[in-house]
């Protein structure tokens, strides 16, 4: 059974649990549980960290720990029982653990490291302080590492920053506001310390002076490893401060045996010393630690003859050095210790060994020698801070060593009372010494004892350092033969002080022998007593002392025989009548001096201050010694300061009268001598004095009279010092009274007490009087009365002791208010009279609410004040929060209504004006810097927030009720209100308290929520009806939006634990706030109106706080706003407006989400349904919803990482939604800045442009004046369109959209010449001229266009479900462009197949892209039929300005025929037609609408040959016109793959499929179209010869036999055509040899469909069907009868007539002449980038040449070209093949082409051209004998079957030498080609008629090459006489690229034909200039031509061929006359004068 637990209610995971049983809890390591329930070895509980979730778990996972159990039952709450600092560390290592794991995801590895160390520490002081095994003190220190470490990760992660005392997190509820505030500063500066390492405390009023911290010295010798000495060694350390020249420490001895080892083996690891009481000026000096070493052995050390072993001398040996200040940063920094090598040198000379230490500092390199190592002394250094207490404490390790305590000499900076010290310290100085009689110097030895009165030696009072034990007698170290050493070595005596008197020291000199008994020779003593006969000990001085002579026999015993010797001059001067007949003779000129100094706290070497201890002595001297008591020194007054001051009290007991007012001055003296920092710690000890030892029970008479005496006359007085210092020590004073007084009343049993009252009152009186004095004319009284200021508060506890509490404040209330009110008493006045408040208020006295009620007042005056002028605000501020923290405190416990109500009525509105003021001030401080530093105005303002908001805590109902009763008038109220609501308004928006202040944050929002609550009912009260304020209204609005907006409050993005944290505490304020503004708002009522619209975007801002309930509440007022718009105005229009501009800019701000759009449209379309307007209101909700979703798209986009493409999406969607659908101008033209901004960013320049022209077009050329907007600064509306103009043409230049810019240009010029400014005019006139050039000079690539659909429901609204088609980037293919859209969309998938999606993809809840290539189909055909505009013009037209775009899909129909497929081959037709045009202001738009065709298997043929032949006439003009250099490869491949697959079966399959008799018979509706095909077959037989003869001009001698091969095959191909086509055999042998291969390699034909064959052959000029009469005696028959007319077809390069000529895209569907396979139906859309068009094929397919033939035609391919059948060497073609040529084709001219580069078009004798020079008729015979043998069997010629086959060349210069050959069909558009536009002499440039040489009926015999095919132009050409007069270059393409192009016509009759032929070469469209064909006969009449009804002059004309050869010069033109060439000549004429004939 599962039963309720008891203890068992608090637990930890100690493993991790699956929860993998039914009712399972999943439980991690280390989580929390609270248990509910338990039952045979289970818990039942929750986690804590998801506390709805419960589950069960085993009890053996669980770690119980006790707890604190609250609430028992279903709701109880558990808190565990352990330090709240390990709950604290616990829940902070939570928090942290999810931070730091994305510390390293966000690549912050450097705090990433830092942080996880911190955390180690931390689980690691957690579990010290959790064991239980640490003292107090180690607990404290623990907790104080927990903290700084949990402070500084806060702090670096931004977490919130926690307030602390005592490192227990303090509650908001018990502290007021303003500790709260001091808790948060001071936890934010012990962070920036943990930081910084720094231990700056901050100074408050009133805080005592802190005690300077004493460093020590921790030093640590390790060994002696540079000992090769081999004796025994004594070293000494001390602290040297090289600028004074002087030891200041006493010195650390160690002893070292001969091995470098302690001498005492119990020394080992415990060789070190503590330097102590370094003051922080010790720090700043420049120390050294000196090391002197002394050798204890022989005399020399090398010389084992000087000196007998046993005897032992001490002998200098060497020094080591080290400077502190060099190793002082690095051991500051680190806490333990660190070792350094003191190298050891040895002295030169031993006479300089006392300044051996000296010369090494000072480098003197001559007087000391180095060591030969580098070893030496390894000391170890730790620099440690604090008082000895302190030290011990922290460092017990040191003082378990042993460490010896080695001090400084004299006393420290601060000297502790009870540190009893007794050390005299002598210096051996120097001696002077005879040589008596000896040829060498002495080797001197002093010896030294301290002997008592009665001659006993004393022991153990000489210590040579500290570390060793004190011994009774010294030897001095020995200097080798020197009878003037200098030893300067210091000893300390530490004579017992009971000794001291009495004692003297002696010295003996010896000289030590060095021969071979090596004695000691006595020969002199020196003596010293230590004390004087006055009583003071021997001063600090050197002593000069006498030597006496003596020797080894000499007895001392008694030692009286010496004493009353003179010692010393000064003892010698005292004594003057010494008897000389003593036994000890002077040795006059022998001297010995030594210098003492002494450090005791029991001897003095004053004689005053012993003059004074014994003043009994000296009765008439007293009032001397009393004077002269301030001239002892302040060290030895504190030494005896208890015997002084008995003293004192004793003298004046001893006669009031006299000495009363000497006693009360050197009383002052001595209490103000111990306010100094030196002897502050003395202050204890004068307190234990005056409670334990004073006994003057009648000194207080005195001291009240003469206190009193001294304030009566400090207003006559012009010095004052000795007043100000009686005043400087009234604390002590009063002390001293008091304590007297007590005594006095003990001993009297209360005697007197009325008196002392009143002495009391009148000295009170004196102290108000001194106050009151006016002290601006007097500077030394101001400094009387600030001196009694400061003193002042210290006497309340003392006063407290003798009177009442109420006594006491009343006593201070009078003197407080003595002061001056006035604030003008000077501003250091102010100072100290609000410090002398502050400490007041901080005084024991002000905590009791009985003194409170009286100070107040008088306090709150004061304050009122300085307030009111905005004076010493600090000081204020620091008096407050003071007050506030005692009242909090005080509310606990008790009642403080009336308090509180004295503070609400004095300082509540001028704490609201101050803070106006000085929020104001801060706002404008970048304006006056320097008033004050930025900080402290952050921190005034906080204090002055944290004192109002602890007011307003402090404030209860009725302190609210009293303060609005109070208000006189309505207008204060409303003053009032005003001025707080604007207070919290600025606490909000300025953010006084930093971020991460959170406890603070959170309790000023409740704070001010809680008062605006009170607030409220009196602004409804008093300012509703006929009194509304709309001020004080709006102010209140205000205030609740940015209350509601608080960044702190909003809980969505807290962690969990942190809003449940919150929302326990406070619940959430915002719901709060929120009800409280509906409730006000509904109190409107009429006056609702005046907060429409302006109100509407603040409570809109509200609304999208996402809280559901806040937005519940909030929504409906939308409603209602809207109702009453429509009542006073009939609509709604403000509102609309407004929530529309305001949506915008919250949303974009981040505000806002799904479920508010929801929640918007679902709450308001319910209210307005009851409405009478409420299908407007339907349909404005309904818009602005639609809004939102855009908007909401649009942030969704800005603020992910989204491409530049989405983002694009999203705004040109949400732009359109501004102007379509809700009007909005100035958003509309925000987003299309916003929008050009981002095409810039992507450098989509061309869009950006078009961008821009929105705002532009929506601008007129007028001067009406526009406001700044957005960058724009204002200006006239001319000025900005003018601006916007030039912008845009800018970037349609960047864009390279040339065309695009030049009618801006124009638009420009027009209004530039309106105005005359020529300046400009010219400037854009140049601009245009520059755009004309670009076009024809630079290359521009064709973009590829692709078709994207996205479908499901996951993509963003404004591209779900919809189809766009996207103009792809520079040389971007489908392979890329597909990768790109994937890389935008991650989550997609992308659809294999093209059909469209059902609608389980439309709806499923996912993405899906269908992306294929598409083509474009131009809707400007005109002038892209135009045949004299150069391709680079019509490439622009091609691929800009397309709105439709079509795709092909293949599929059978019906049965597919195994045998042939491309019987059942059908091909569907999807036309897109896009909403806008691109390109515009977007890389893609959405398709509006598409069409299906389907195309039939016949259709599919013809379209296939037909781009066949297009594609073969293309590559082969290329050679032709040598664009593609040196390398045939491709036109061998091309050929081949033409040829071998029409031998393999290419055409063949068509032949057998259409041309069945069968399928003939089922489909007789396609005879025309079955006729079409043949002809385009037959067509490519000749196309072939063309290229074959190309071939063989080029091919490569190793690549023969392919050609040869390749004209077998052709033979075979040829004679399989006859076979089916039995036109053909009328053909001239010739044409057999000349049909073009064509190549399978990654090409494939375009489909076409039947209607664009028909348009081909009807309308195209691009086809330039003319036929050509011509007779079959161009070879050797002369017979008239009709040879087939051969006819030159062209198509574009991919189609570019009317609609369906733009069909021609290859794809998949185009069926292959040789494929024996169909192409399966369903095509995938990965097809590889080279694939222009729909889906390509599987890989599977790949091998397979047939299937090769489907794929897209190579876009790299030429598509067209312009090609003549022979190709000239050196500008005269081969004889053979002009025969060729002539048998081919005959007198047949070819045609011009549109499509034609200006190169091939212009250049005048191109190596291309078709004319034959004179010498073509010789070679005819030789003609016709080979050409049959070579190309083909002669076969008789015939007649061709009805129709003419045009044969039309596009020329394309274009490079393919770098071209792969794989690359797709469409780049050839992208040539360097540069469009010019259509010659001013060309009448006709479109397509008006039918053409009459289409197929199917004959042209009568008369081949016309009609107008509509060649534009044409009304002069005769030009002509030069030889060929040679062409310059060779003039022939080279590249450089002629801008030659101008003259479009040529030709019209000719047959006679024309047949003579041309006899007498003059063929004329060709770009002839060499040299050939000018000539007429000899007048031509026969034309039968009637098409289109030249409008031309009858025409008919006659020669053709002409217009030549240049420069570019830049015009030519001399010679006219040919023909018989009838008047006209011709005319037009010639017309033409040179720029006239157009029509």
């Amino acid at each position: 059974m599962w039963s309720p637990t008891e203890e068992e209610k608090y637990g930890v995971v100690i493993c991790s649990f699956r929860g993998t049983v039914p009712q399972g809890l999943v439980l991690e390591l280390g989580e929390t549980v609270q248990i509910l329930e338990k039952c045979e070895g289970w818990y039942r509980g929750v986690s804590i960290k998801k506390p709805n979730v419960k589950g069960i778990f085993p009890a053996n996972y669980i770690h119980l720990k006790k707890a604190i159990v609250s609430n028992r039952g279903q709701y109880e709450t558990v808190v565990p029982l352990e330090d709240s600092v390990v709950t604290e560390v616990t829940a902070t290592l939570q928090e942290w653990a999810v931070l730091w794991k994305q510390l390293y995801v966000k690549h912050k590895v450097d705090l990433f490291y830092k942080l996880r160390h911190v955390m180690n520490e931390l689980i690691d002081l957690r579990r010290q302080l959790l064991s239980g095994h640490l003292t107090q003190d180690q607990v404290r220190e623990v907790k104080r590492h927990l903290t700084v470490r949990l402070d500084w990760g806060n702090e670096h992660l931004g977490l919130d920053l926690v307030p602390r005392k005592d490192f227990e997190v303090v509650d908001s509820d018990q502290i007021s506001v303003s500790d709260l505030y001091k808790m948060h500063l001071s936890s934010r500066h012990s962070v920036q310390q943990s930081t910084s390492q720094v231990d700056t405390i901050r100074q408050r009023h009133g805080e005592a002076c802190r005690m300077p911290v004493p460093h020590h010295f921790f030093l640590s010798l390790k060994s002696f490893t540079y000992n090769t000495i081999g004796e025994d060694t004594d070293v000494f350390f001390s602290l040297y401060d090289v600028r004074e020249g002087k030891q200041i420490s006493e010195r650390f001895m160690v002893r070292l045996n001969k091995n470098g080892g302690p001498r005492n083996p119990e020394k080992i690891d415990r060789m070190c010393a503590l330097f102590t009481d370094l003051s922080s000026k010790d720090m700043k000096r420049d120390l050294y630690i000196v090391a002197h070493v002394i050798r204890i052995g022989r005399m020399l050390l090398n010389d084992s003859k000087k000196g007998p072993p046993h005897l032992h001398y001490r002998r200098p040996y060497g020094c080591a050095v080290l400077s502190i200040m060099d190793v002082l940063q690095s051991i500051s920094e680190i806490k333990e210790e660190k070792d350094f090598v003191l190298k050891v040198y040895t002295c030169n000379n031993e006479n300089e060994w006392c300044q051996i230490h000296e010369n090494i500092i000072r480098k003197s390199s001559t007087k000391y020698t180095a060591p030969s190592s580098n070893y030496g002394l390894i000391i170890s250094l730790q620099l440690l801070r604090g008082d000895m207490e302190q030290i011990r404490r922290e460092n017990p390790m040191i003082f378990n060593r042993g460490v010896s305590v080695t001090r400084k000499l004299g006393f420290p900076d601060v000297i502790m009372p009870g540190d009893i010290r007794n050390d005299l310290y002598l210096t051996l100085e120097k001696g002077d010494f005879e040589r008596g009689g000896k040829s060498v110097q002495k080797n001197i030895e002093v010896t030294m004892y301290v002997l008592y009165a009665d001659g006993e030696i004393l022991k153990d009072c000489i210590s040579l350092g500290s570390g060793e034990p004190s011994r009774s007698a010294y030897h001095s170290f020995v200097l080798y033969h020197n009878n003037s050493p200098r030893w300067g070595e210091i000893i300390k005596l530490p004579i017992p002080i009971d000794r001291f008197r009495g004692s003297h020291l002696r010295f003996e000199f010896r000289h030590c022998s060095t021969k071979d008994k090596g004695e000691k020779k006595l020969f002199g003593f020196a003596f010293t007593p230590l004390m004087r006969d006055d009583g003071t000990t021997l001063s600090d001085d050197i002593h000069e002392l006498y030597v006496y002579k003596c020797d080894e026999n000499s007895t001392f015993n008694n030692h009286a025989l010496y004493l009353g010797l003179p010692c010393c001059k000064e003892d010698y001067n005292g004594c003057p009548n010494i008897p000389s007949s003593l036994i000890f003779q002077r040795s006059t000129k022998e001297t010995f001096s030594v210098s003492t100094q002494l450090s005791s706290t029991k001897l003095t070497q004053n004689v005053d201050l012993l003059a004074l201890l014994k003043w009994k002595a000296y009765p008439d001297r007293v009032m001397d010694i009393l004077g002269r008591l301030r001239h002892v020194s302040g060290e030895e007054i504190v030494k005896f300061l208890q015997d002084i001051l008995d003293t004192l009290f004793v003298v004046l007991d001893d006669n009031t009268e006299k000495y009363g007012l000497l006693v009360f001055q050197s009383l002052v003296f001595i209490i103000n001598l111990l306010r100094d920092s030196k002897y502050f710690h003395f202050r204890p000890v004068m307190d234990t004095y005056i409670q334990k030892h004073f006994a003057g029970a009648l000194a207080y008479k005195e001291l009240i009279r003469c206190l009193k005496w001294y304030m009566d006359r400090s207003a006559e007085l012009v010095r004052q010092d000795h007043i100000q210092e009686a005043m400087r020590a009234l604390e002590y004073l009063f002390k001293f009274i008091v304590q007297s007084r007590i005594l006095y009343s003990r001993a009297t049993c209360g005697m007197e007490e009325e008196q002392f009252r009143s002495s009391i009152q009148e000295l009170f009186q004196s102290i108000r009087f001194v106050l009151s004095l006016d002290s601006r004319s007097s500077e030394t009284l101001i400094f009387t009365q600030a001196a009694l200021l400061n003193s002042f508060p210290a006497i309340f506890d003392e006063l407290l002791q003798m009177f009442t509490v109420q006594e006491v404040a009343e006593f201070v209330r009078g003197t407080l208010g003595s002061m001056p009110s006035t604030v003008h008493i000077g501003q250091s006045m102010d100072v100290v009279k609000l410090q002398s408040i502050a400490r007041t208020v901080d005084s024991r006295l002000f905590s009791f609410s009985e003194s409170r009620r009286i100070l107040l007042p008088v306090v709150l005056h004061h304050i009122h004040l300085h307030l009111r002028q905005q004076k010493e605000l600090l000081i204020c501020s620091g008096i407050l929060s003071s007050i506030f923290s005692i009242i909090k405190t005080s509310s606990l416990e008790g009642d403080v209504v009336e308090e509180v109500e004295m503070m609400v009525e004095s300082l509540l509105d001028v704490l609201l004006q101050t803070l106006l003021t000085i929020m104001s001030k801060s706002q404008s401080q970048e304006a006056v810097r320097g008033q004050r530093c930025p900080q402290c105005t952050a921190e005034i303002t906080g204090e002055y927030v944290s004192c109002l908001l602890s007011l307003l805590r402090q404030m209860s109902d009725t302190h609210f009720q009293h303060l609005l009763d109070n208000f006189q008038s309505k207008d204060e109220l409303k003053e009032f209100l005003l001025k707080i609501f604007c207070v919290f308004r600025n606490l909000m928006k300025m953010s006084v308290f930093p971020r991460d202040w959170m406890v603070m944050r959170l309790l000023t929002s409740n704070i001010i929520v809680t008062t605006v609550q009170y607030l409220s009912s009196a602004l409804h009260k008093n300012f509703t009806e006929t009194d509304f304020d709309f001020k004080v209204w709006n102010s209140y609005f205000s205030l609740a939006v940015l209350f509601i907006n608080q960044p702190s409050l909003q809980l969505e993005s807290a962690t969990p634990a942190k809003r449940k944290k919150i929302l326990d505490k406070y619940g959430d304020m915002r719901v709060m706030m929120a009800y409280e503004l509906f409730s006000m708002w509904q109190n409107l009522g009429e006056h609702k109106i005046h907060f429409i619209p302006g109100m509407i975007g603040p409570f809109l801002g509200v609304t999208l706080v996402p809280q559901p309930e806040v937005r519940n509440i909030m929504i409906p007022i939308f409603h209602d706003m809207m109702d009453w718009e429509q009542r006073k105005n009939g609509n709604f229009k403000q509102v609309e407006a407004e929530l529309i501009d305001k949506l915008d800019s919250l949303v974009s701000e981040g505000k806002g989400d799904e479920n508010y759009r929801e929640l918007f449209s679902l709450l308001l379309l319910e209210k307005i349904e009851q409405e009478t307007w409420r299908e407007t209101g339907i349909s404005f909700v309904t818009s602005v919803t639609r809004l939102m979703e855009r908007l909401l798209d649009y942030r969704d986009c800005m603020k992910g990482d989204e491409t530049e493409n989405k983002k694009i999406g999203c705004t040109v969607n949400l732009m359109n939604f501004y102007k379509s659908e809700i009007n909005k101008e100035e958003m509309y033209i925000r987003y299309i800045h916003k929008l050009c901004d981002m095409h810039l960013q992507a450098e989509n320049y061309t869009e950006a442009a078009f961008t821009l022209l929105l705002y532009c077009e929506l601008l007129q050329w007028e001067d009406r004046p526009l406001r700044e907007f957005l960058h724009y600064p204002s200006q006239s509306e001319w000025q900005r369109k003018e601006g916007l103009c030039r912008k845009i043409i800018h970037y349609f230049n960047k864009g390279k959209s040339w065309e695009f810019g030049i009618p801006l240009c124009r638009e420009l010029a027009i209004q530039y010449e309106s105005l005359y400014d020529y300046q400009s005019l010219s400037w854009i006139r140049k601009m245009e001229a520059t755009y004309y050039d670009n076009i024809m000079e630079q290359q521009r690539l064709e973009p590829e266009f692709f078709r994207v659909g996205f479908y499901g429901r996951k993509f963003p609204f404004f591209l779900r479900n919809k189809e766009y088609v996207c103009r792809g980037h520079d040389y971007e293919r489908l392979e890329a462009f597909q990768q790109r859209m994937l890389s935008e969309f991650p989550q997609a998938i992308a659809m294999q197949h093209p059909n469209h999606p059902d609608d389980s993809i439309l709806q499923c809840d996912a993405q899906y892209l269908q992306i294929y290539a598409v083509t474009p189909i131009p809707d400007n055909i005109d002038v892209l039929q135009m045949d004299r505009v150069p391709d680079r013009i019509k490439s622009f037209y091609r691929v800009n300005n397309i709105r439709k775009f079509r795709y092909d899909r293949p599929f059978h129909k019906g049965p597919k025929d195994k045998e042939n497929e491309f019987k059942s081959l059908w091909i569907e037709r999807t036309t897109l037609t896009l909403t806008h045009s691109l390109p515009g202001i977007s890389r893609w738009f959405e398709v509006e609408r598409r069409e299906l065709v389907e195309v039939s298997p016949l259709e599919n043929a013809i379209q296939v040959v037909e781009n066949k032949n297009q594609e073969l006439r293309t590559l082969i003009s290329q050679y032709q016109h040598k664009q593609m250099h040196g390398n045939i490869n491709l036109l061998s491949m091309c050929l081949n793959g033409v040829i071998d697959a029409a031998v393999n079966g290419g055409i063949a399959r068509y032949q057998e499929a259409f041309f069945d008799k069968d399928y003939i018979t089922k489909h007789p509706g396609d005879a025309e179209k079955i006729t079409q095909l043949k002809e385009l077959m037959q067509e490519q037989v000749h196309v072939l010869g063309v290229g074959l003869a190309v071939h063989e001009k080029f091919v490569h001698p190793e690549m023969r036999p392919l050609h040869k091969k390749l004209i077998d095959q052709f033979q075979m191909m040829r004679s399989s055509l006859y076979h089916e086509l039995p036109g053909l055999e009328k053909l001239s042998p010739a044409c057999s040899g000349s049909s073009t291969p064509r190549s399978n390699v990654l090409v494939s034909h375009g489909p076409m469909s039947p209607e664009s064959i028909k348009l081909v052959h009807r309308h195209s000029p691009l086809n330039l069907l003319g036929s050509v009469r011509h007779s079959s005696s161009s070879l050797s028959s002369h017979t008239s009868s009709e040879t087939g007319n051969l006819v030159i077809l062209t198509d574009s390069s991919v189609g570019e007539t009317a609609e369906d000529m733009y069909h021609m895209q290859a794809s998949p569907s185009t069926s292959s002449l040789s494929s024996t396979h169909s192409a399966p139906s369903q095509m995938i859309n990965s097809a590889p980038s080279s694939a222009r068009g729909s889906p390509s094929l599987p890989d599977k397919y790949r091998h397979s040449r047939e299937m090769m033939m489907l794929l897209p035609a190579h876009r790299d391919r030429p598509s067209s070209a312009m090609y003549p059948a022979a190709i000239m060497e050196n500008g005269q073609p081969p004889n053979f093949q002009r025969a060729l040529i002539q048998q081919m084709i005959g007198p047949c001219k070819p045609c011009s082409d549109p499509n034609l580069s200006v190169a091939e078009k212009a250049v005048p004798a191109a190596p291309s051209s078709w004319s034959l020079d004179s010498g073509t008729r010789e070679a005819l015979p030789f003609l016709s004998a080979h050409v049959g043998s070579i190309l083909a069997p002669p076969v008789p010629p015939r007649s061709l079957p009805h129709g003419h086959y045009s044969l039309h060349f596009d020329a394309f210069h274009h490079q393919l030498s770098d071209a792969p050959p794989a690359l797709p069909a469409r780049t050839l558009r992208k040539s360097p080609l540069h469009p010019i536009p259509a010659s001013p002499t060309s009448p006709q440039s479109g397509l008006d008629g039918s053409n009459s040489t289409l197929s199917g009926s004959a042209s009568s015999g008369v081949s016309s090459l009609s107008e509509s095919n060649f534009g044409h132009s009304s002069e005769p050409p030009p002509r030069t006489d030889t060929m040679d007069s062409v310059p060779s270059q003039a022939w080279n393409t590249d450089e002629d690229l801008e030659t101008p192009y003259l479009p040529v016509r030709y019209s000719l009759s047959e006679p024309d034909v047949l003579e041309s032929l006899k007498s003059q070469p063929c004329r060709s469209h770009s002839a060499p200039s040299g050939v000018i064909p000539q007429d000899t006969m007048d031509p026969p009449a034309l039968p009637p031509k098409p289109y030249h009804s409008r031309l009858p002059n025409m008919e006659n004309e020669e053709g002409m061929i217009i030549e240049d050869d420069d570019k830049h010069r015009p030519l001399h033109r010679k006219v040919s006359q023909p018989v009838s060439g008047g006209k011709e000549e005319q037009a010639r004429v017309a033409w040179e004068h720029g006239i157009t004939e029509q």
